[in-house]
């Protein structure tokens, strides 16, 4: 299939368990398949991960922005994670055969259509971005809503690529794009100082020096009473989770804390858990087409 995609949309709301289930409502359609939705309280975000046809999914995405516009009013929302918008970030990702191009077709179609129906100002990141600055998703979020919402209108830097030059009131901004998959990975640490996963955090990185292809952040979380360290690993073939982890291990032993478990937000590739698995239980020559799972999947039983 050609036009297959991927669309991993984040909504700044993880309490809320109505408006959560009522995003969700709206973006079902029967040529969608909503593959996994996860939300976190001290975050409060919530990720959907839809697969479909390029126009099915970016009809349905679209219906579930305009119930986040309506339900989530940013001026009242609090969280770990920064954010934009009551619809924060919207990639797509190829899938199968599917081209790249596909994937930027897509972002730029909902884009038009949330910026001309909803009046929500849009920029776009990664594979979809306009200017070379716009390619990290960083650079674009910054400091939050709160400090676009000073900037957009005076600051040419933070001008929209469409939409109104201006916040939507509630709804703030939304960013789209286009991207290749990548593993949300969170690794906890047994500390309440947030000090030490912040500092990890910046051991990791890439933009601060660590390793390529790794973003990372340190958060305190309250709910859970410890700290996380916060990853998206953009190309797991070049940074392995398992990498990841044992850097993030070794880096908090040298500070007297230990990791607690890790987890994986929303869908990942099976590769990179067959790698870790490969790694950690040293097997020989091991190969994905051992994978019974797998095999009957390509033999269509």
């Amino acid at each position: 299939m050609a036009d297959l995609l991927e669309c991993v949309p984040n909504f700044s709301e993880g309490r809320d368990r109505e408006t959560i289930e009522a995003i969700g409502t709206a973006m079902q359609r029967n040529d969608v398949k909503t593959l996994d939705v996860q939300w976190d309280i001290d975050h409060n975000r919530s990720v959907y991960t839809l697969v479909g046809t390029r126009d099915a999914v970016v009809a349905a995405v679209f219906e579930g922005i305009k119930v986040a516009t309506a339900r989530i009013d940013l001026t009242k929302h609090t969280g770990a994670h920064p954010r934009l918008g009551a619809t924060d970030v919207v990639p797509f990702i190829p899938l199968l055969d599917t081209t790249m191009d596909v994937a930027i077709e897509a972002s730029r179609s909902l884009g038009e259509r949330v910026a001309s129906e909803l009046r929500i100002p849009v920029y776009f990141y990664e594979e979809s971005a306009t200017r070379p600055e716009r390619t990290n998703l960083e650079q674009i979020r910054r400091k939050g809503f709160e400090e676009l919402r000073e900037q957009i209108g005076v600051d040419e830097n933070r001008m929209p690529d469409i939409g109104p030059p201006k916040t939507h009131p509630t709804a703030g901004a939304i960013v789209i794009g286009a991207r290749r998959p990548l593993i949300a990975y969170n690794i906890y640490l047994n500390t309440t100082d947030v000090a030490i996963a912040q500092n990890i955090a910046k051991i990791i990185r890439h933009s601060s020096g660590g390793l390529r292809y790794v973003k990372a952040m340190g958060f305190a979380i309250p709910e859970r009473g410890c700290v996380q360290v916060s990853m998206n690993l953009t190309h797991h073939q070049q940074t392995a989770i398992h990498t990841v982890f044992e850097i993030v291990k070794e880096a908090a032993a040298a500070y007297g804390v230990t990791v607690t478990e890790s987890e994986v937000v929303g869908m990942t590739p099976a590769a990179a858990l067959l790698d870790a698995a490969q790694r950690y239980l040293r097997m020989h020559h091991f190969r994905m087409e051992q994978v019974l799972e797998l095999r009957l999947l390509e033999a269509e039983f």
